[in-house]
């Protein structure tokens, strides 16, 4: 269900730890932000993935799109203006079974003031930079 290739990162130059080490399954399955652990990760898109259990690794691994977050874990505010922008893995949404992450809670505020419109816009901004543009 990941959205034009938009799988998770949201990392440091200097990290390959994918969303600071948020557990992307928690936020669908618990409702909420959680760090994963070190004791249960997974490799993919050249990142390592942390999750609060065994089970939630699992899932992942069976299908890491339905969990990733859209735009490579970059903030989907940040994306309607063709930027890029690390994520702050504490402000986010899940629309339509996505998960969108947002860089501060004044970014998401800008952002829900209308999701539909803004993830159709930043859906185009990110086919642009997965074409390279």
């Amino acid at each position: 269900m990941a959205g034009l290739g938009g799988t998770a990162v949201g990392i440091s130059a200097a990290s390959d730890t994918a969303i600071k080490g948020y557990d992307p399954v928690a936020y669908f399955l618990a409702g909420k932000a959680m760090k994963g652990s070190e004791a249960h990760t997974y490799r993919w898109h050249n990142l390592t993935w942390h999750f609060q259990s065994g089970g939630n690794r699992d899932l992942f691994a069976a299908t890491p799109e339905e969990f990733a977050p859209q735009y490579d874990g970059y903030c989907a505010w940040a994306m309607t203006e063709k930027r890029k922008a690390i994520t702050d893995p504490e402000v986010w949404k899940i629309v339509d079974g996505k998960l969108y992450l947002n860089c501060s809670m004044a970014a998401y505020a800008k952002w829900s003031r209308d999701i539909p419109g803004n993830i159709a816009k930043a859906d185009a901004n990110w086919l642009e930079f997965q074409q390279g543009k």
